[in-house]
């Protein structure tokens, strides 16, 4: 009896697993058809609070940055993780020129990268940020709660994150998010 009901597991488990993972397919596939699923939705834990607690150091006569230089800013901050590596970071690299040239200022965090390949990139692609730190682990990226680059956080005179975008800035996202999301700070 024991054996046969084992048996009955063995089988119909991994059936059950198959089918859920179909179900759940399906159902992506079917908000993506419809333009309803957006990757970018994705809700960072840090939203609605002050960021963690962090050192990095500069990168190339950058200077590094921790918790208590964001927490003293008195201005609104962009934080952006990228890398070198990073094709969508590449695409975003004007957009963040702009930003930066807007007045906001944006420090970057070098995620996992090198620096012979990160001077090369920042060479080629404009550097834009004010503060530059090096994440060589990505432990701080851990605790950020990031998943991927580039990331960018928006955070509030005191150290709040007030946003969050996974994915690059482009155009749309600055001007549907990213500024009214500035024009509640201001």
């Amino acid at each position: 009896m024991a054996t046969m009901l084992t048996r009955r597991l063995m089988f119909g488990l991994p059936l059950v697993v198959v089918a859920a993972g179909g179900v759940a397919s399906y159902a992506l596939l079917e908000r993506m058809g419809r333009g309803t699923y957006n990757p970018q939705a994705f809700n960072n834990p840090l939203v609605g609070h002050k960021v963690p607690e962090f050192a990095l150091p500069g990168h190339d006569g950058h200077a590094g940055f921790d918790q208590a230089a964001i927490m003293g800013q008195k201005r609104p901050l962009l934080v952006n993780f990228f890398a070198s590596w990073c094709v969508p970071c590449v695409e975003e690299a004007p957009y963040l020129d702009a930003i930066a040239k807007s007045g906001l200022d944006i420090w970057g965090i070098a995620y996992q990268d090198k620096a012979a390949p990160l001077d090369l990139y920042l060479a080629k692609n404009g550097d834009p940020y004010r503060r530059l730190a090096s994440d060589a682990e990505g432990r701080v990226a851990i605790n950020w709660g990031v998943y991927g680059v580039p990331e960018s956080f928006l955070i509030a005179p005191g150290g709040e994150v007030r946003w969050h975008t996974a994915g690059p800035l482009f155009p749309e996202i600055i001007e549907d998010q990213l500024k009214p999301a500035l024009q509640r700070l201001t």
